[in-house]
């Protein structure tokens, strides 16, 4: 039975938000394909991505049964797992996996990213972990590979690429857009995704642009040589669609990792992560493999979706007689010590309630979960709204329905706490050691709203308490907060852009007289048996091996000059012989150290 036409009409009243109609689809689907693992998987991908996790679930599982041997059912899975806040159970399916398969790309980066979800996955697992995709990918790039040449920046503008697999409507191809139009220097985005929409057609009108998803990494890294990239930018780190191994193949002399990623990637080759003091305070080098670049204005530059909402709605307390907390984001960041902290929060603020919104509150045995979460830690369920997908003009305009935000944590919002302070919400904040807890840290930082961040569940639930007894406080908050934005380096795209072209130039100039000074003083090739090699870059046992050689060589060097000396000194004395001698003998018959 040839199921696409199906799955393509679910997906058709799925995106127009006909979920019935979708379900019942999908349900047909199952039903008379319940013998074929592919058909599970995609219905299965289908309901997960709109927020069904328990169907999903139940096709996926089926799906494992009928071919266990298969990575795509536990993949799934897992990320199953992930979306319901279920991080011990995602964090034992990824490890069937990597011990499953562990040359699997996709397997490996999606390790990480979840991670960055889990609370109990320590800061020195993560770095391990990374570490070790790290040599893994220069493994799988053929080993270790030297820097590309690079050429004199007085003889040209610097040639910047991009390479992401988000651009489009993404977080990263919505923080980006604007900068990449407003860039000096010569761009190139290298687009590995299949969406292309309204921000895809933007960049592409703005900059040089090439569609690389059917490239693999072997044959991208010979594209960037040839377009001369002189510093490749990954906006992506482990994220889906990652391209990451290809910077294992070293294709452009200068590395950086920025944006789309929220930890170390783990590779070496990588000269540089561009942060911001707010997301990396002193201390922060230990969880990274790269060095830190801290931009004075900030990580991130964000402008408005054109149909976002002219005007700002009054706080609903005004109305309601009673605060509305809330968030937006993802369920996957929804653990214990979230639970715990914003139940404490509807304590100490009666009669108060708390809308969380996410596409996974579609999902019923979910809602039911997070309900009873609340309500064992004392808070009536009736206080808890949950609220499923919608379009993305709608979303903005609920936050009409919200007096406060409530950011998770240790994963925190970016561009979620960016839409909601643009629509006058103000957003509260536990900045932590990991980089993604401290996201909208730095937004508020970067806005002057620092006060609305703490480093203590204590400090959380007070400053709530506070802000939702000062109505005064509120309606300032409301109606000051674009202004507030507008007014920010935040929002300020030329300035962004100039400080990250010149982050560029002063990174390029570094290393070019690093290496330079490095060549001066040492000798970073070495030929053996006719074949040149980069010193720097050979293995600890060749090195060890080298460093033997070398003192062999010498002392054959010492030995020769001592050899030298005496074949001067034997010289001499039979020359001073031969004058000794009477001149009757007969000098041919004459042998040192056997005289005839």
């Amino acid at each position: 039975m040839n199921i696409y036409p199906m799955i393509t009409a679910a997906k058709r009243h799925a995106q127009a938000a006909r979920f019935p109609q979708m379900l019942s689809t999908c349900q047909n689907i199952i039903d008379a394909n319940g013998d074929n693992a592919d058909a599970l998987l995609e219905v299965g991908t289908l309901l997960l991505n709109f927020g069904y996790i328990t169907k999903a679930n139940e096709c996926f599982t089926q799906a494992h049964q009928l071919t266990p041997k298969d990575l795509a059912p536990i993949a799934n899975l897992a990320n199953a797992a992930r979306d319901a806040g279920e991080h011990h159970k995602c964090r034992r399916l990824n490890l069937q996996l990597l011990k499953q398969f562990p040359n699997n790309a996709i397997v490996r980066h999606s390790a990480l990213v979840k991670m960055e979800y889990d609370a109990d996955v320590s800061n020195t697992e993560r770095l391990h972990q990374a570490k070790e995709w790290g040599n893994w990918a220069i493994t799988k790039a053929g080993g270790k590979h030297k820097r590309q040449a690079m050429r004199p920046l007085t003889d040209h503008s610097l040639r910047i690429g991009y390479v992401s697999a988000d651009i489009c409507q993404h977080t990263v191809g919505l923080f980006v857009k604007d900068v990449l139009a407003a860039h000096k220097s010569g761009v190139v985005v290298y687009s590995s995704g299949k969406v292309n929409d309204w921000v895809t057609t933007e960049i592409k009108n703005s900059c040089g642009f090439r569609d690389v998803s059917a490239l693999d990494d072997t044959a991208l890294a010979e594209q960037v040589r040839k377009d001369k990239i002189d510093i490749l930018v990954d906006l992506s780190g482990h994220t889906g669609g990652s391209r990451l191994t290809v910077f294992a193949h070293r294709p452009a002399p200068v590395q950086v990792s920025w944006l789309g990623y929220f930890a170390t990637t783990g590779l070496p080759y990588i000269d540089a992560v561009l942060l911001d003091e707010w997301h990396a305070p002193s201390g922060t080098e230990a969880q990274f493999v790269e060095p830190i670049i801290r931009l004075p204005l900030g990580r991130f530059c964000y402008r408005p979706v054109p149909w976002a909402p002219n005007e700002v709605a009054s706080p609903p307390c005004l109305n309601n007689g009673y605060v509305t907390f809330g968030s937006f984001n993802n369920t996957a960041k929804l653990n214990s010590g979230v639970y715990d902290v914003w139940a404490q929060v509807l304590v100490a603020v009666p009669d108060s309630r708390l809308i969380l919104k996410w596409r996974t509150f579609a999902d019923e045995p979910l809602c039911q979960k997070v309900k009873h979460e609340f309500s064992s830690r004392g808070i009536a369920p009736e206080r808890i709204e949950l609220r499923t997908a919608s379009f993305h003009v709608d979303v903005l305009k609920e936050y009409a329905d919200i007096d406060i935000a409530l950011d998770p944590f240790p994963f925190t919002g970016g561009l979620t706490s960016c839409e909601a302070l643009w629509m006058g919400v103000p957003v509260i904040t536990w900045p932590q050691s990991r980089v993604v807890s401290r996201q909208t840290f730095s937004l508020l930082s970067v806005i002057g709203l620092q006060e609305l961040s703490t480093n203590s569940a204590e400090g959380y639930v007070k400053i709530a308490r506070t802000l939702a007894t000062d109505m005064s406080r509120l309606q300032y908050l409301r109606n000051s907060m674009r202004t507030r934005m507008q007014e920010s380096p935040l929002m300020d795209v030329a300035g962004f852009t100039t400080q990250l072209e010149e982050t560029y130039h002063k990174l390029y100039q570094d290393i070019q007289q690093k290496n330079q000074h490095k060549k001066g003083t040492t000798m970073p090739l070495i030929t053996i048996d006719n074949k040149e090699y980069e010193l720097d870059l050979l293995p600890t046992k060749a090195k060890e091996q080298l460093a033997s050689l070398q003192f062999v060589d010498a002392e054959l060097q010492r030995l020769h000059g001592q050899i030298a000396v005496f074949q001067t000194a034997r010289a001499a004395y039979s020359n001073a012989l031969k004058e000794a001698l009477p001149k009757t003998v007969d000098m041919s018959e004459v042998v040192v150290g056997n005289v005839k």
